[in-house]
């Protein structure tokens, strides 16, 4: 039996637009060419997998039609959920229509993730298929490349035909502990799910049974229409929100785990984002997006719907001037060097990889002290993007009106 994909598309993304009541939900940001949800598509046209499901809202509806458009896939079904819940609802309502047979396996995946190399997950899927029961779940760990604070981990032991019993959770650990959390060999918890739909099922029964009636009725109350189920809103709206995590994976013992080394991320802030930029700087570079100013040069890298990308080179012994913005906050990620940040009446130093929040209206610099040039990527985010919302406080190059 071929493996179900079914893709929750309904989150808003609200971490990477911290000050704006008007913005783009992630899995649909346009990053230069390409969007995280048509990644997504593209993934899923493997042979392993039947058509898809994707989970929903009306206000992404048409969105997510416009990319299984483009994206050339035809069969799907779209669960359409009339309010947010969290996961847990969204994953059980997805799984309890009727096109899906009860020992199917099921393969839960975000739509604004990135995930570069496929191929070792979807073989990690076939291997692992014949192990899935009326029971089990299997979640997918990333190997950590680095001690992120951004993602939560688990720890596993070894049990029989090498499958990894999950032994405890930990939930976006500080540096620190990130780094114990790796020399016991942890995994970064990557949020997909892998499991039967008669798991799904006898799950919810047992850990979320008015979440399971609600759900249950509000598929079965459900209006179909042009391959859709809008879902009944009374019904609904009566499950409990909550995260999978919360409702079924922290109360069952029936948790395993597929370790992956993959290229992996939840784009969930500017930082992650900036590397990627980062790593395929020459593809985004053009001479005429190239500005030389008294301090030093920017090259404008990409700009989407409310956000520019831009790389800063520093020069030795220069500063940009005491400046701040009215319409724009800033996200900036070091690159090389070590720049003296100033933020309000804050002073201090930033490494290679080390990353400011830059909040809209804050009085901010970056100076450089070093030999060495300074190099930044920085993320402008809001509603006017343009060089003219600079109000200067101090420059050494005499530019304060």
């Amino acid at each position: 039996m071929k493996i179900r994909p079914i893709i929750l598309c309904g989150g808003s993304g609200t971490r990477l637009w911290p000050d704006q009541k008007n913005y783009q939900a992630k899995q649909f940001i346009d990053f230069g060419g390409w969007t995280l949800i048509s990644k997504t598509l593209q993934r899923i046209k493997n042979p392993i997998f039947d058509y898809p499901i994707i989970s929903t809202n009306r206000k992404y509806l048409k969105d997510v039609k416009k990319y299984l458009k483009k994206s050339k896939i035809k069969k799907y079904k779209i669960i359409l959920e009339p309010e947010k819940k969290n996961t847990a609802p969204a994953i059980l309502a997805s799984a309890l229509v009727k096109e899906i047979p009860l020992k199917q396996p099921l393969i839960y995946l975000a739509a604004d993730h990135l995930i570069e190399k496929p191929n070792i997950l979807n073989k990690s899927l076939y291997k692992n298929k014949s192990y899935l029961n009326e029971e089990n779940i299997f979640i997918f760990g990333i190997k950590p490349i680095n001690p992120s604070s951004e993602y939560g981990y688990f720890l596993t032991k070894k049990i029989k035909n090498n499958i990894n019993k999950v032994t405890k959770f930990i939930e976006k650990p500080k540096k620190i502990l990130a780094k114990k959390i790796i020399r016991q060999k942890g995994y970064w918890n990557s949020g997909m799910f892998f499991l039967r739909k008669d798991s799904i099922i006898n799950n919810f029964k047992k850990y979320q049974p008015k979440t399971f009636k609600s759900c249950k009725m509000a598929i079965k109350k459900s209006v179909y229409k042009n391959n859709t189920y809008y879902l009944n809103k009374t019904e609904f709206s009566r499950s409990i929100e909550k995260s999978f995590d919360f409702a079924v994976l922290e109360k069952t013992k029936k948790i395993n785990a597929i370790k992956l080394d993959m290229p992996w991320s939840d784009l969930g802030s500017w930082r992650e984002i900036s590397k990627i930029y980062k790593k395929n700087k020459n593809k985004y570079f053009k001479k005429n997006n190239v500005y030389y100013r008294p301090w030093g040069k920017y090259v404008n890298l990409f700009e989407g719907k409310n956000f520019l990308v831009k790389e800063l080179t520093v020069n030795s012994k220069s500063s940009i001037s005491l400046q701040k913005h009215n319409f724009r906050s800033e996200h900036w990620m070091v690159t090389h060097g070590k720049p003296m940040i100033t933020i309000n009446k804050k002073k201090f130093y930033r490494k290679p990889d080390e990353s400011v929040f830059v909040p809209r209206g804050a009085i901010h610099r970056i100076q450089n002290n070093f030999i060495k040039p300074v190099k930044i990527i920085e993320v402008q985010t809001g509603p006017i993007l343009k060089e003219t919302d600079i109000i200067r406080f101090q420059d050494v190059y005499g530019r304060v009106k």
